[in-house]
């Protein structure tokens, strides 16, 4: 990633910042209220910069350096927010105190005709509920959506409550930005308004609960690339029911005619339904998205699948041939998860660039340090790719730093965000 891109998001991020707190920053007022007043408008541009990281635009997220770091700091942005806009009542309430404990009590305990004040705690409490959601990891997609968008109410009537108050210098071309935001997510991104129809042309099982899915573009077809991964929604259609929900895939061939490929392992309620998709389904694609795999440099490689993790090695190989020395390691919890493994082993059999090494796991840990030293992976100077489940990647990074190799030359994909 390169240093312009590095920066964007922290420059964002101060940006949307420092302006709101810049115009409105207090003079003459006590220690407290001035900090009170700060808070609550770096609070507002944490926000800002928060709401503006939630888009999946395939021309934004190159700048920003990809889809999964906008949504890291889309995620801590908010949290930091909510600490900054909490603390802003706490230190106004502060600073009232030391003349009138009433008129403490009324900040954090508003009567019922305050209702300014009360449209600000409301805004505080729902942001709450949204970032509770945001962490909840068990919580089921449809639940965390409804409960996610709560946050887009909130950050509504936190602007609503400063317009209440009296401040409408930059309140709203705030509100008319946030406004703008949400709606272009919810109208235009989360209703597939913006993304590209296709059709299921074929879907092949190549394990019980794997599925490779061929789509057909029925305009444009988007241009994607091996290692790249996009954002599908199936609907109803040909005796099947589409959750219509968008979910992350990575591309695991890109066909001569357009045609994409995708594997859909079944982790969750959608993803099991996804199973029994047949031809003649619609679907939406948005993307693509991610550099995963790309401008690899000519140096001996080493790559990592644990289970779905192969799909972007696998469209690599189906792609093109390799033109540097590269070690597979493939890393699956029985045989009968073990997809692609055929097909990956008539690959390395015709290419002798490249070397494979393929082992069910169960289900313990494995000891990558074991595995990565038997298949002679642990060369120092090498480009290191992994793909897989977070503790595997983990595991994977201890080891080879452990072992001498720079941060600089491990790079991973993981689709850990929602």
């Amino acid at each position: 990633m390169n240093l312009i891109r590095r920066l964007s998001i922290p420059l964002l991020v101060v940006a949307c910042t420092a302006v709101p707190v810049w115009w409105a920053f207090p003079d003459g007022l006590s220690l407290a209220r001035s900090l009170g007043i700060v808070l609550g408008w770096a609070g507002c541009g944490l926000l800002l910069a928060s709401l503006f990281l939630m888009l999946r635009e395939t021309w934004l997220a190159p700048w920003l350096g990809g889809l999964e770091r906008m949504y890291h700091w889309h995620h801590r942005i908010g949290v930091a927010a909510y600490l900054l806009l909490l603390a802003h009542p706490l230190a106004l309430a502060a600073d009232a105190w030391m003349d009138s404990p009433q008129l403490a009590w009324q900040i954090l305990f508003p009567a019922p005709q305050l209702w300014p004040i009360w449209l600000g705690w409301l805004a505080l409490f729902l942001l709450m509920l949204g970032l509770a959601a945001t962490f909840a990891q068990r919580l089921a997609y449809r639940s965390w959506r409804r409960l996610h968008f709560v946050l887009g109410i909130g950050v509504l009537c936190g602007l609503l409550h400063l317009f209440l108050l009296g401040i409408d210098g930059p309140v709203l071309p705030l509100l008319a930005l946030c406004v703008l935001l949400l709606g272009w997510r919810l109208l235009g991104e989360d209703s597939a308004r913006t993304a590209r129809p296709y059709l299921v042309r074929a879907a092949v099982h190549v394990t019980d609960d794997v599925l490779e899915i061929a789509l057909s573009p029925l305009a444009r077809p988007i241009a994607a690339s091996a290692g790249q991964f996009v954002l599908v929604a199936f609907f109803s259609g040909a005796g099947f029911r589409g959750c219509g929900e968008f979910h992350p895939f990575t591309v695991s061939a890109v066909d001569a005619d357009g045609d994409l490929r995708i594997a859909v392992k079944a982790l969750g309620d959608c993803t099991r339904r996804m199973q029994l998709i047949a031809p003649g389904v619609p679907a939406r694609v948005h993307g693509p998205f991610g550099s995963f795999l790309a401008d690899r440099p000519v140096a001996r490689q080493l790559w990592l699948a644990g289970g779905i993790g192969i799909t972007p090695f696998l469209a690599l190989l189906r792609s093109s041939r390799l033109v540097q020395p590269t070690t597979l390691l493939y890393l699956y919890r029985s045989t009968a998860d073990a997809a692609f493994v055929d097909e990956l082993q008539a690959l390395a059999a015709a290419d002798p660039k490249l070397a494979l090494y393929t082992l069910a796991t169960g289900d313990e840990a494995p000891n990558l340090e074991l595995l990565l030293a038997e298949a002679g992976a642990l060369v120092t100077g090498q480009e290191c790719y992994f793909c897989g489940p977070p503790g595997m990647l983990a595991a994977a990074r201890r080891t080879l730093l452990k072992r001498g190799t720079s941060p600089r030359q491990i790079h991973f994909e993981s689709f850990g965000f929602r």
